[in-house]
């Protein structure tokens, strides 16, 4: 093989991932605006939800309508992708328990966070003390 070759294969493979990143960006950042709520993970989270998301989706719309062909880095395809990466999001929110929240864990979660908040205006206000 010659190095022409070679380096049209490097080429074209970057070229490919390239292109599933950032389309795998902008799936996840459309799943999570549809979603409701805070988010999990960064953007190193976001663009792999996309990406499965992207998998996930065209992988059903081709399961379920045997006839249909769809590329993944299209309209149709940003369409189901974008489908499928917020069924995972949504899925990790109901298996991780912050859709749903009983009883007494909500008010203890606001007195927690108050608790944490007021330390730290404590250590800050201690520290301003210090340096005067």
């Amino acid at each position: 093989m010659a190095e022409a070759d070679m380096m049209e294969i490097v080429r074209t493979s970057l070229n490919e991932m390239l292109r599933w990143v950032g389309f795998g960006t902008l799936v996840g950042l459309a799943a999570k605006a549809i979603m409701p709520g805070r988010d999990p993970g960064g953007a190193v989270a976001t663009m792999l939800m996309g990406i499965a998301g992207s998998v996930i989706g065209c992988g059903m719309v081709m399961f379920f309508w045997r006839e249909a062909t769809i590329d993944p880095i299209s309209g149709k395809g940003f369409l189901a992708a974008t489908a499928g990466a917020f069924m995972i999001l949504f899925f990790y929110r109901m298996l991780a328990g912050s859709f749903f929240v009983e009883g007494n864990e909500h008010d203890d979660a606001v007195a927690h966070r108050s608790r944490r908040r007021s330390r730290r205006r404590r250590i800050r206000m201690d520290a301003y003390d210090d340096a005067a």
